[in-house]
């Protein structure tokens, strides 16, 4: 397998996984996956997903170090799957419940504890993908720290959302706090992690920078499929389904006349 001047492996699955949301694909599985009678079925894919990721990184990367991130997957979900096996029937309709929330606390604060050890979890990820020379680079590491901040605040408001339906609405099969608000958090996320280093090779390149628009572009794009899940899954409130589907098509218009590059300011 070809390899980078500065040792790292190259190819499709190598740039696959050194995508820092690569390893949060279990936990963003698991939230979404665990609720009433999933419990079981949540751990599961997840922790299958953990292992997976982790094997398929050392083959890929032989002799890389362990990521934060990667041990913090194995050990979480091999954890509730033992518990989840010990556990009598009234723990188990608890995990069933709170389990998704106690999982975005819990990379809430891998992700600022991470940045406040002074080792943002994103770093070990964009290091792979960046010359040594850079590694201690000002922007390099300051960009890190914003990206590892914006998945803590990600997951944040996904635990927020979960725990308002769970604890206030007492529904956490909700369609906005179950799926709308912490899909559309992690989508954030992800979207931001794309476009965020961009704008900064491009600053210190002193070239265009990636305006607002090719940020939010997509985000609006999705206004459309949220207002017809609306219209299919919750008719109570039909009308906000409408607003979001005319909303979003206009709002994706009004962005990509923009859509683009401009020179930082």
């Amino acid at each position: 397998m070809p390899t980078r001047a500065y040792g790292t492996a190259t190819g499709p699955i190598a740039g696959f996984l050194e995508n820092p949301a690569v390893g949060m694909a279990p936990w963003i599985i698991f939230s979404l996956l665990v609720g009433p009678g999933r419990f079981e079925i949540g751990v599961a894919v997840a922790l299958a997903s953990a292992v997976a990721l982790v094997v398929t990184g050392r083959l890929v990367h032989r002799g890389s170090s362990w990521k934060l991130l990667e041990l913090a997957d194995v050990v979480f979900f091999a954890g509730m799957a033992v518990i989840g096996l010990l556990a009598g029937a009234g723990t188990l309709r608890w995990l069933e419940t709170y389990a998704g929330e106690v999982a975005n606390l819990t990379l809430t604060l891998i992700a600022f504890g991470s940045m406040a050890v002074r080792l943002p979890f994103t770093l070990q990820y964009a290091r792979e993908q960046t010359d040594p020379s850079l590694w201690h680079a000002p922007g390099f590491l300051r960009a890190n720290y914003v990206i590892t901040g914006v998945w803590g605040l990600a997951f944040l408001v996904a635990a927020i959302a979960g725990g308002y339906g769970d604890l206030v609405l007492r529904d956490p099969n909700n369609i906005w706090t179950g799926w709308i608000i912490q899909i559309l958090a992690i989508v954030a996320a992800l979207r931001f992690t794309a476009w965020y280093p961009r704008v900064v090779r491009a600053r210190a390149a002193g070239g265009p920078v990636p305006d607002r628009a090719s940020l939010l572009l997509p985000l609006a794009g999705l206004l459309v499929p949220i207002g017809i899940a609306v219209l299919v899954f919750d008719d109570t409130v039909w009308w906000l389904g409408v607003a979001l589907i005319v909303g979003g098509g206009l709002l994706t218009r009004a962005l990509r006349p923009s859509e683009g590059v401009k020179r930082d300011p």
